[in-house]
């Protein structure tokens, strides 16, 4: 057995290229036969039960969309716009709010659902028979990142795996040579609470989201610098390599150098998947425009969109397409701010779940758009509205889950769920029941208990069964 005392960050700081160069040990191994220092934690899993889904894609929508404007009409509210709001109010700046403020947008019942839907909206409108929409959200918190941390990872509390790392701790991957959990970022910068939006928290690193870029390099250092092509560099990582897994052998529960030696493995196969999955050029002028590539407006989205689905149609299990910073946190003009938006959005939104139909792979993929709560009937300030986490409205697609249905009622200002509410931990467990996964079965050990997504035996979550075909 290879025992190296020497101080690996000195090597891999003298000596490392990038991570696709490192990676390349992995083939170099099986060419000359070197074993694996444990079985491989990706590898695919019997799911507890029958899967209506196997994939994922998740339309983030960092801030807060608006849902009195966008999916839950309120004529009501429209009628007391300008007077002072009667009810009880749970404000974020409460020396901000002022009277009730009614929606500008014209709602209208869209397919042969009837489903209302905003102005705003018009592609989304196109596809709203294959959607679920639910009126009827609550969450934990108004603070931007609690809310974020709940949505992504079930609890308020920092350092929780997002849901995404559970569905591969339960699932594995599907292929061996692209990311099981992709995340297609903002070509603009991160969004609010940055990778802690796809971190593993404290289940194993392997189990993290891997970010792409969707133009230029779409991961950094997967391509090897030239000089280092070549019997020097074969030799490098060979070296390399075997001093990874006695290192390992030696310290077999750091699951953060266990992640970090399959990401070099995994890109050794990257090199060449990777590039033929962000390569559009094969797409037809069709797509392209049902995407909206040609339009600046929704060209950037329009194309994370696409490649969310090229990914998923080559096997990946978790993909997620984020916005950079919190563009729907409408405290000022808030009118203005979500016509600029959903222009941005919607057509792209809309192609993905009609391409995804067409290719026959929507039955397979669930599609969620969402965002981590909504907004208050009352103004902030004379155009903006404040956060609201008793009422906030999402849409689901394929994947087992009913088609041209709406769920739950707030009341007439949009302001509370009132009839079939759902919270975060519910929508969690039915979102894993589709995947084939129980949340009262996908534990891991963790501070002295076993721990899940839903942490089911404090929030007493349930798969909400009228969301399920």
């Amino acid at each position: 057995m290879l025992d190296f005392r020497m101080n690996r960050r000195a090597f891999l700081g003298r000596w490392a290229g990038g991570i696709g160069s490192l990676a390349l040990a992995h083939l170099l191994a099986q060419e000359r036969g070197l074993g694996q220092a444990s079985a491989d934690p990706l590898a695919p899993r019997v799911p507890h039960h029958p899967a209506k889904a196997r994939s994922v894609i998740c339309l983030f929508q960092h801030g807060g969309p608006s849902q009195m404007d966008l999916f839950d009409p309120k004529p009501e509210l429209n009628r007391r716009h300008g007077t002072r709001y009667q009810g009880e109010l749970e404000t974020h700046f409460h020396t901000q709010t002022g009277n009730v403020l009614g929606s500008p947008y014209r709602f209208a019942r869209r397919g042969r659902s009837g489903i209302e839907l905003s102005e705003l909206l018009p592609w989304t409108g196109r596809i709203v028979d294959d959607l679920t929409l639910v009126r009827s959200m609550t969450t934990e918190s108004v603070d931007h990142e609690a809310a974020l941390r709940t949505i992504h990872g079930g609890k308020v509390f920092a350092g929780r795996p997002a849901w995404g790392s559970w569905l591969l701790y339960g699932l594995g991957a599907i292929r061996q040579d692209l990311p099981a959990y992709v995340v297609l970022s903002d070509p603009g910068g991160l969004p609010v609470e940055g990778v802690h939006n796809w971190s593993s928290g404290y289940l194993p690193a392997v189990y993290q989201g891997t970010p792409f870029q969707a133009s230029g390099t779409p991961v950094a250092n997967l391509v090897p610098p030239p000089e280092l092509a070549g019997a020097p560099q074969r030799n490098q990582l060979d070296f390399l390599n075997a001093m990874n897994r006695s290192h390992q052998r030696r310290f077999p529960d750091n699951t953060e150098l266990a992640g970090r030696i399959r990401q070099f493995e995994l890109a050794a196969q990257m090199q060449s998947s990777v590039p033929e999955v962000l390569d559009l050029s094969g797409e037809s002028a069709e797509t392209r425009r049902m995407y909206g590539l040609e339009n600046p407006v929704t060209a950037d989205y329009g194309r994370r969109c696409l490649l969310a689905r090229r990914l998923v149609e080559r096997g990946v299990r978790f993909v997620q397409v984020f916005l950079n910073g919190q563009p729907w946190d409408t405290h000022a003009q808030n009118a203005a701010r979500l016509r600029d938006l959903c222009a941005m959005t919607d057509q792209p939104s809309a192609a993905l779940v009609l391409d995804l139909k067409r290719r026959g792979l929507l039955d397979s993929t669930i599609v969620l758009w969402t965002g981590e709560f909504g907004r208050l009937p009352v103004s902030q300030g004379t155009d903006g509205r404040d956060h609201n986490r008793h009422a906030f409205s999402l849409w689901l697609a394929g994947g087992g889950f009913k088609r041209g249905h709406v769920h739950g009622q707030t009341d007439d200002f949009s302001y509370r769920a009132v009839d079939d509410v759902v919270r975060v931990c519910d929508l969690h467990a039915t979102l894993l029941h589709a995947l084939g996964l129980n949340h009262t079965r996908l534990t891991f050990p963790h501070e002295g208990r076993n721990d899940s997504l839903t942490d089911a035996d404090v929030t007493h979550a349930d798969v909400v069964a009228d969301l399920l075909e």
